[in-house]
């Protein structure tokens, strides 16, 4: 199996992060590999924003964790309290992709799946575990998402696509097991 498999085999979703710092040569190869990101058209309607400091990164979890807390379903909210009332699981990093509307409808969102994998198998290259995270998106829909557009230099007309936690591993965590019934192969 060649070292891409590999990677893809081996990468898992992590949810439990030390405090150590990433280093600037990783995460600007993290970086450089999402801006790689094939996208339709080449439009590369994205924005890619490296999150490093800590107390913003704290502000958007609890102010996602309030908008979780008001809404009417409480199951996501107690789900969240359940596993340590954590959303970003203490990374120390947070890669935050925003998007903007594409003319074919929906596009943006193909296009954010492909820079946000490229993400996630790039930092597993480098032995940095990471997890997809929609819930970083919670901070833009409440009452300071404009704020934090605007601390996150967000180009004008973006919304907030999907994070990426980064981050030190506290343990290692394995891959889940492919459904091969989700294969069909037609002749």
């Amino acid at each position: 199996m060649n070292e891409t498999l590999k990677t893809i085999a081996t990468r898992y979703s992590c949810r439990s992060f030390t405090d150590q710092p990433l280093g600037e040569k990783e995460l600007s190869a993290i970086a450089q590999a999402a801006i790689q990101a094939p996208s339709g058209m080449n439009r590369q309607g994205w924005q890619v924003i490296v999150v490093k400091d800590n107390s913003l990164i704290r502000e958007m979890e609890a102010e996602g964790m309030k908008i979780l807390s008001l809404m009417e379903d409480k199951s996501l909210y107690e789900h969240i309290m359940a596993r340590g009332g954590k959303l970003f699981y203490n990374a120390p990093c947070l890669i935050i992709l925003a998007i903007r509307e594409a003319s074919l409808e929906g596009a943006e969102w193909m296009d954010c799946g492909i820079v946000a994998q490229n993400v996630a198998l790039a930092a597993t290259s480098l032995g940095i575990a990471n997890v997809h995270c929609g819930f970083a998106t919670m901070a833009f829909t409440g009452d300071k998402a404009e704020e934090f557009k605007h601390r996150l230099k967000f180009p004008q007309g973006y919304k907030c696509g999907i994070g990426i936690l980064l981050g030190y591993a506290t343990e290692t965590g394995s891959p889940h097991v492919p459904n091969q019934e989700k294969i069909t192969v037609i002749e």
